[in-house]
């Protein structure tokens, strides 16, 4: 009789496949997914408001997790569960704001200025020149990539506000991320996102469910809504929390500067948002400042994270 490998053993193979891969490699993958399903969703503004797709991204990214994790099969305490929900209401308000804003901003100029967020965490939390030092070209080359000239007016000032709740909604992203990856159980932070993502979409329900009619009607409106989810939110959120038990606070900030990069990558080639000369000045930027964190990195081994 041949035995087959428990949930568990096959989640210890997978977490020590994806150990063996560089976080920045992971942030790649994050980043283009994360930003590839941002693109898609502009696409489908003049359908359904900004913040309401924003919150469907949410809504069906939690029922994807919780089919895939099944955290009712995970013990819980008390404050294991508080401290999913106010991640969830954290990351939905940093989904909804963040939609906000690139309905007003070109794609690569919002996500520049979101890179407010992990600067601060940063810069707080580094410790030694490597992390501050790191985190000081990476701002440099966050606003090179920039890239685009703010026009004026209303829809301007409205980005521009919306885009930084997203960017206090990032940092709280990253200090709450890095204590509920520790939770879950065997599945780890990706079952705690799970429930994150669930506690999210319900609080923002009332805001802006109402608004989501379409998408229950149209086929193709939710097969695309559904792939917005997927690729924005299931893949890059679960592969953060596998960074965030690595590596520590203030270099996961440092390894998010790459985002503005991709986020330029996508908004080329996807939206025809096409980067200036200084962007490849901002990009190298970036990519110094992945290196001198890579001497700094520290915190729980890839070989604990256990995803099953």
């Amino acid at each position: 009789m041949v035995q087959r490998p428990s949930p568990v053993s096959r989640g210890v193979v997978s977490a020590q496949g994806l150990g063996r891969v560089p976080a920045p490699a992971l942030f790649v993958v994050s980043g283009l997914t994360q930003y590839l399903g941002a693109a898609i969703a502009v696409g489908l503004f003049t359908v359904l408001p900004a913040p309401t797709i924003a919150w469907l991204r949410v809504a069906v990214a939690a029922v994807v997790l919780g089919l895939w994790r099944r955290p009712w099969r995970t013990r819980w305490t008390r404050a294991e569960l508080g401290a999913s929900a106010l991640f969830g209401v954290v990351l939905a308000l940093m989904n909804v704001t963040f939609y906000i804003a690139i309905s007003s901003l070109p794609l690569g100029t919002a996500v520049a200025i979101e890179f407010i967020g992990p600067v601060a965490v940063a810069a707080v939390t580094g410790r030694g020149w490597r992390e501050r030092g790191a985190i000081a070209v990476a701002a440099v080359g966050v606003v090179l990539l920039a890239g685009v000239s703010l026009d004026g007016g209303p829809d301007a000032v409205r980005g521009l506000v919306a885009i930084g709740v997203a960017a206090a909604c990032w940092a709280g992203y990253i200090l709450l991320g890095r204590r509920v990856s520790q939770h879950g159980g065997a599945g780890g932070g990706v079952t705690s996102l799970a429930v994150a993502m669930g506690f999210g979409a319900l609080v923002l329900a009332p805001f802006f469910a109402g608004d989501a009619g379409p998408a229950l009607t149209d086929p193709r409106l939710a097969l695309l809504i559904v792939a917005i989810a997927v690729l924005s939110s299931v893949v890059p959120y679960a592969l953060e929390q596998i960074v965030l038990r690595r590596v520590t606070s203030a270099t996961f900030a440092v390894l998010l500067a790459m985002l503005p990069a991709t986020a330029a990558v996508v908004g080329a080639v996807v939206l025809r948002q096409w980067p200036h000369g200084l962007e490849l000045v901002g990009l190298a930027c970036v990519s110094v400042a992945i290196m001198l964190s890579s001497g700094s990195r520290r915190g729980s081994r890839a070989d604990d994270v256990i995803v099953d």
